[in-house]
């Protein structure tokens, strides 16, 4: 068997009981997992301590692959190890290192050892694909563990939250409570159906009204992220879930927390800024006044729908989300298959703005929110610059190493989608302004759109 080797160190600046502390928190293995694998946790038992074990499902391109991996060899502080018990390689070993600089620095060493399958043949075909991988999958890594710890240390001086969140298993929400719970925050989720055993999960039914005051007494801050996609096709059926999911769950959550006798600090409840209409190439900012259409009427009521939790005092941001980008979902995720097998292209004319924000900052964004008593009313989770669909499309094609010519005229998208539904996504233009952010001191990670694209994709 020829075991290989792959190395690397990155300096944080913490101390390296802080960082040790971050990796061991639950949602780490979530934050250092690379989107464009799709990972998938089938099980994960016992953290990061001797004898612990998780078995997650990762692609390959369009293939998925089964890991089971097992944790060994745990020193507080210093180190522990994930061996590979079954999976595709001959053999796994990643040893997580760690090492004091001083009070204020550490490091953290990633060394891996392994073997690839068919022994030296597997190493002459495969091996140095395997070294590009682990390089673009460490520094990955490495980015978002540094980028989650300089978030956490602005706000070090403010207390542990018990945070309730609902949609914590959708696409935003599963990596925005990994990462809070990483900054020592306890997330508890508000879940449809029954709680899994053991779990501190709430249960809830919006559609019956369905929510018991008493499991929300003492949380700090309520995080409202769920509601039906709007990617579906507006069928009269779907169309009053969108209406419904939003509409009815946020008024039963802010009733709820209106009647609590130790009320939340904050409400941070989902919008989106669709609430604005198509609007050409106006600018947009959070004082703009919402459009006319179906999309807007839905966003006014559904930001309405908090007033009960205002109205008793606890403070209420609407986040106005934009067109988030990462590989593991949202119009992202759609398109980037498309670009990998050559069709991708322009949506519509190529004139109407769109305007993105990488994951990373979506989560960054939402944690300024909670985290700033001063913010309230709201606030547009958007990159600094809109771009038009023409710009987004070919930045995308040249991250991806790929052409760009199967467009899809406006009126091939009214004939798949609807009129309506076309009109008021993907031919809707939307050039959006983050001036409450801006003027409040967020930092974007990763303004500019072809950062972003790279970042999340791994390019």
């Amino acid at each position: 068997m020829s075991v290989q080797e792959f190395r690397k160190q990155v300096q944080a600046p913490v101390s390296v009981e802080a960082l040790f502390a971050w990796h061991e928190r639950e949602g780490a293995f979530a934050r250092l997992s690379p989107p464009w694998d799709r990972p998938k946790v089938l099980e994960h038992t016992g953290g990061i301590r001797d004898g612990a074990k998780v078995v997650l499902q990762v692609h390959a391109g369009p293939f998925p692959t089964t890991w089971s991996l097992e944790h060994r060899d745990y020193i507080a502080n210093r180190q522990f190890r994930d061996v590979m018990r079954h999976g595709p390689f001959a053999f796994w070993e990643h040893t997580h290192g760690f090492a004091p600089n001083n009070s204020q620095s550490s490091t953290l060493d990633d060394h891996i050892r392994y073997a690839l399958p068919l022994g030296g043949v597997g190493q002459a075909v495969a091996g140095g694909f395997t070294q590009r991988t682990l390089e673009r999958v460490f520094a990955y890594r490495h980015a978002v563990m540094l980028g989650d710890l300089a978030r956490h240390a602005e706000f070090a001086n403010r207390p542990r939250l018990r945070i309730a969140m609902t949609g914590a298993s959708g696409f935003i929400g599963t990596q925005l409570a990994a990462f809070l719970s990483t900054g020592g925050h306890e997330v508890i989720r508000l879940v449809r159906g029954t709680p899994a055993p053991g779990s501190t999960d709430i249960p809830w039914n919006p559609e019956r009204g369905q929510l018991d005051p008493r499991a929300l007494e003492g949380v700090d801050a309520v995080i409202h992220l769920a509601g039906a996609s709007i990617a579906s096709r507006w069928t009269s059926a779907h169309r009053a879930a969108l209406k419904q999911s939003r509409v009815e769950g946020t008024s039963l959550l802010a009733h709820t927390l209106a009647q609590l006798s130790r009320k939340p600090q904050v409400l941070l409840s989902g919008s989106a800024i669709g609430i604005y209409g198509s609007r050409g190439d106006e600018l947009l900012d959070e004082r703009s006044a919402p459009g006319t259409d179906y999309l807007t009427e839905i966003g006014r009521a559904w930001e309405a729908s908090t007033a009960p939790a205002e109205q008793a005092g606890i403070r209420v941001v609407h986040l106005r989300t934009g067109i988030v980008q990462g590989a593991a979902g949202g119009a992202l995720g759609t398109q980037a298959p498309l670009f990998r097998y050559g069709a991708g292209g322009m949506l519509g004319p190529g004139t109407q703005f769109v305007s993105p924000i990488a994951l990373d900052d979506e989560i960054g964004a939402i944690h300024f929110c909670l985290m700033r008593d001063d913010i309230r009313g709201p606030v547009n989770l958007v990159a600094p610059t809109a771009v038009t669909t023409a710009e987004y499309t070919r930045v995308l094609g040249r991250v991806m190493r790929r052409p760009t010519l199967a467009n899809a005229p406006a009126f091939a998208l009214r004939l798949a989608l609807g009129d309506e539904m076309a009109n008021l996504t993907v031919l809707a233009s939307q050039r959006v302004d983050p001036r409450v952010l801006r003027e409040a001191g967020f930092v974007w990670r990763l303004p500019e759109l072809e950062a972003m694209l790279r970042f999340e994709l791994g390019e």
